[in-house]
């Protein structure tokens, strides 16, 4: 019972992947229509999946006509074999192949060099394969061969090492079903750092300024000690990073011409000075509603400039990791909403009942899916204590307030009115209009000169359990109609009893009952009687714990509902 936790958890999760697998396919298209070579994305058996521009272009055909159709189609009948063997192994192996082969374009045969590569997009079930060609209108020359595969094979390996990139960013950053921000924040910055920069800098906004949160260089010892200095450099007013949080524009300076653009060290040298920065770029971490903060990559000389196409790839990066810094601070507010919830609606501790002994105890269910509506309370009454235990159907937002109506209800009209039908007649009739239906069982005892006198009311719960002082067990009637539901056809099932010293009382919800272990056997009404007549002897709240445990036990951990438990004991 996680009040709010797992459902704003679950919807904030929702938002940010379904925002970042579209991010990811915009730009995932965007690399491979721009791509400065013809581009063919094909399947495991060789089924054209997509083509660019340029492959459309070489052939002479739309893009529409070429998908669909195998790629060995497009070949002469010389090559078609060889094409679809070397399709058939770069998907198995994952090692690039090059082919030479002659494309049958509607202008007459092409003559060109292909480049067979693998390439795993985020969320195919299976890699596929793109084929980058260099097209050639004669016969190359034996030394002009490796020139042309070579160009080739450098424009594959940058579309695919882009593409590769911008898979392993999103699915590390979506898989983390924690949300916590400062592990998103640092793994980013390190798989950015390793595969399209030398530094990295992630400035995020705390209390309306930004501050330095993540510095990541080269891994040597002096890199280390310079990422250690600048930590503490926050972006200054009029600096890239302030600028770009204040715009929300991105930034590229393909070859720097300020390095006072990322500031000044505590050396007092300029920080682009200081990390050899040539070439730069600073996006947001704009994830659609504002700015979070900046990202910034920068790279030597020896790495050449940064150019529009790597700004697209991070920029759409950043947009990934701002939807997961948004869904976590979320996550956090909401558990900060749900602790407060909880508090509110199961009791911290439960009063001292003079002349008896009671405990409770809850426990959600293993795997959180939304707000349960499990609910216990010890009161006093006009005649003496009331119990009542509850479950609202169903669980989410909604059910906070119809168990905040039912607890809190049955507790107000018990002070005044201590006969159980009546109560829970009354919290019926408030309960008509909402959406959701409760179950509850309440009991009102009243002291006798040896032990108490209860009446006990069911509201179609679960029947309580009585386990008398010689180890009788003896199971109540319940019976009744849930609250909420009928307004004329309701009543309550109702049985009186005396309790002895040495008597217990066990109230229960219907999670108890309901578990069940990996074959889906249920956990049953008969091994709760045996679990409790092993340990009827032990304290009140050592029973409880003992019945949570058998539970815990019999299902392997997995409770797929939430458990409550109420007990009561007459002492001497």
């Amino acid at each position: 019972m996680t009040a709010l936790r797992a459902d704003g958890a679950a919807h904030a999760s929702a938002q940010a992947r379904t925002a970042a697998a579209d991010s990811e396919r915009r730009l995932l298209r965007t690399v491979f229509q721009d791509a400065p070579v013809p581009l063919f994305l094909l399947e495991r058996d060789g089924t054209v999946r997509r083509v660019n521009r340029q492959a459309g272009a070489l052939l002479g055909s739309s893009a529409g006509y070429l998908t669909g159709k195998p790629f060995p189609v497009f070949c002469d009948l010389a090559t078609r074999a060889t094409v679809g063997s070397h399709v058939a192994g770069v998907f198995h192996s994952g090692q690039r192949r090059r082919a030479r082969i002659r494309l049958l374009s509607k202008h007459g045969p092409v003559q060109a060099d292909v480049t067979f590569a693998r390439v795993w997009v985020s969320g195919e079930p299976d890699p596929l394969v793109i084929a980058a060609t260099a097209p050639s209108t004669r016969e190359p020359a034996a030394q002009d061969l490796p020139r042309v595969v070579t160009a080739t094979d450098d424009a594959v390996a940058t579309v695919v090492h882009r593409m590769d990139v911008l898979a392993t960013a999103t699915g590390m950053l979506l898989d983390d079903g924690s949300f916590t921000e400062s592990v998103a924040v640092r793994r980013c910055a390190r798989l950015l750092a390793a595969e399209l920069a030398d530094w990295v800098i992630v400035d995020l906004e705390q209390d309306d300024e930004l501050l330095r949160h993540v510095v990541i260089g080269p891994d040597d010892q002096r890199s280390a000690e310079v990422a250690r200095s600048l930590q503490e450099v926050h972006p200054l007013p009029g600096s890239l990073p302030a600028s770009v949080h204040e715009s929300g524009r991105s930034a590229l300076q393909a070859h720097i011409d300020d390095l006072d653009a990322l500031g000044t060290a505590p050396t007092g040298l300029p920080v682009c000075g200081l990390i050899e920065a040539s070439s730069l770029m600073c996006v947001p971490l704009d994830d659609g509603e504002r700015c979070l903060g900046t990202l910034t990559l920068t790279v030597t000389g020896e790495q050449g400039p940064f150019e529009l196409m790597d700004l697209g790839l991070v920029e759409r990066i950043a947009r990934n990791l701002a939807l997961v810094i948004r869904a976590g601070r979320r996550y956090r507010r909401r558990a900060v909403i749900a602790e407060r919830l909880r508090a509110g609606l199961l009791p911290r501790e439960l009063p001292a009942i003079p002349g008896a002994e009671v405990a409770g105890r809850h426990h959600p269910a293993t795997h959180d899916t939304g707000f349960g509506g499990d609910f216990y309370e010890v009161f006093p009454t006009s005649a003496g204590w009331g119990l009542v235990l509850g479950d609202v159907c169903g669980k989410g937002e909604d059910t906070a307030a119809v168990t905040a109506t039912a607890r809190h209800g049955i507790r107000l009209l018990a002070r005044w009115n201590p006969k159980p039908a009546e109560v829970l007649s009354m919290v019926n009739e408030a309960l008509i209009d909402e959406e959701r239906f409760v179950t509850a069982a309440m009991a009102c005892a009243e002291p006798r000169t040896q032990g108490v006198s209860m009446t006990l009311g069911s509201a179609g719960h679960p029947p309580a359990i009585l386990i008398r002082r010689d180890g009788l067990i003896r199971t109540m009637s319940g019976g009744g109609i849930p609250l909420g539901l009928f307004e004329d056809d309701f009543e309550v099932g109702v049985e009186s009893l005396d309790l002895d010293p040495g008597d217990t009382l066990f109230l229960y919800s219907d999670g108890v009952l309901e578990a069940c272990d990996p074959a889906r056997v249920r956990f049953g009404h008969e091994r709760l009687i045996e679990t409790l007549a092993a340990h009827a002897d032990r304290p009140v709240a050592d029973l409880a714990q003992a019945v949570e445990q058998a539970l815990l036990e019999f299902c392997g951990g997995d409770l797929r509902d939430d458990v409550s438990m109420l007990v009561l004991r007459v002492t001497e």
